[in-house]
């Protein structure tokens, strides 16, 4: 239960700060960072099973007709992601108390925060594929508005809508993608896929299917040739550019990669797509990155060239590629 805890929390108490902004901002900020904290402890409370080899699962039944479940699970690879999601996003909320206008009172600028953590932390613990795309596609939704949050200017706007149409256009790839893996597999859940694994291998549908959802993960991180919506984006007032854009969001299609790599991985199309991509992506990143003067510009390219680094190594193939990759 204390698995289902958390996306419970961080749903449910999403408004809290819209809510208590009433109060004033430190009511605000405080709301937000205690979900962020609640979240964190349920996830640290998770920890010792999985640091001692087990996996946790929860499931409720959902929509069983079309496959899709409230299916959740965390393993060593959740929990990492879990930390990552609700740490950095705890230090974010406090950072922004000081750093955004004394003339916001934040309560709707947290709400947003929180929504985005919840639809991440989704993404991570989800054990049914359809349930992921639902939440991969909420954080290109919470993600616009969290760039068009100072909708006065113009570059948020432009940016947020970039953002919006390149992600959410990677998503319905990845939706066409996961849709035919679970007809592959006959099931959209991960323990079922990865028992089928060499069924599905197999099939001649196998190369499609592994190129709709390299596009889903390339357009959400950034890679070449959808890299360009990132400097945009960086329109977005900076705690937001810390959160999402070095920390969480352009970490999803890494994730996928990774979560996927024990059925994706271990052919010629996966060494070529993958490694080619991302030798592409940081040689790209690096160079314009040299060239930039702002401090926005340089994080955002040299973000884009690091994500290709650790898209390289998981295109290598190796355990000890992939470890390198998740250390990254």
């Amino acid at each position: 239960m204390l698995l289902a805890a958390i996306p419970a929390i961080a749903f449910g108490a999403c408004a809290l700060p819209l809510l208590l902004q009433r109060l004033g901002r430190r009511a605000a900020a405080l709301a937000a960072a205690g979900v962020m904290a609640a979240c964190l402890g349920c996830v640290l409370g998770l920890a010792p099973a999985v640091l001692a080899g087990q996996s946790a699962f929860f499931r409720l039944r959902w929509l069983p007709a079309y496959g899709l479940d409230f299916s959740l699970r965390v393993d060593g690879l959740g929990l990492l992601f879990a930390l990552l999601i609700c740490a950095i996003g705890l230090l974010v909320v406090l950072y922004a108390a000081w750093y955004l206008p004394t003339s916001d009172r934040l309560g709707r600028f947290y709400s947003i925060l929180l929504l985005f953590m919840a639809a991440m932390l989704g993404i991570v613990l989800a054990e049914n594929l359809l349930l992921l795309v639902v939440f991969w596609e909420l954080t290109s939704v919470s993600s616009f508005l969290l760039v068009a949050y100072d909708n006065q200017r113009y570059a948020s706007r432009v940016g947020a809508r970039m953002a919006l149409a390149v992600t959410g256009a990677g998503g319905l790839a990845l939706l066409a993608g996961v849709l035919l893996l679970g007809a592959l597999a006959g099931s959209f859940e991960l323990s079922d896929i990865f028992a089928n694994r060499e069924r599905i291998r197999a099939n001649d549908l196998f190369a499609p299917m592994l190129l709709l959802i390299l596009l889903g993960a390339f357009s959400k991180s950034a890679q070449l040739p959808f890299h360009f919506w990132l400097p945009n984006a960086m329109a977005a007032p900076t705690p937001v550019s810390a959160y999402l854009h070095s920390a969480t969001m352009v970490k999803a299609g890494i994730f996928l990669l990774i979560r996927l790599y024990p059925l994706l991985a271990g052919n010629p199309l996966w060494f070529w797509l993958v490694a080619g991509t991302g030798a592409l992506t940081l040689v790209y990143g690096a160079a314009v990155a040299l060239f930039k003067h702002d401090i926005k510009g340089l994080l955002a390219y040299s973000t884009i060239s690091h994500l290709g680094l650790i898209t390289v190594l998981l295109g290598l193939d190796t355990p000890l590629s992939v470890v390198a990759a998740i250390f990254h």
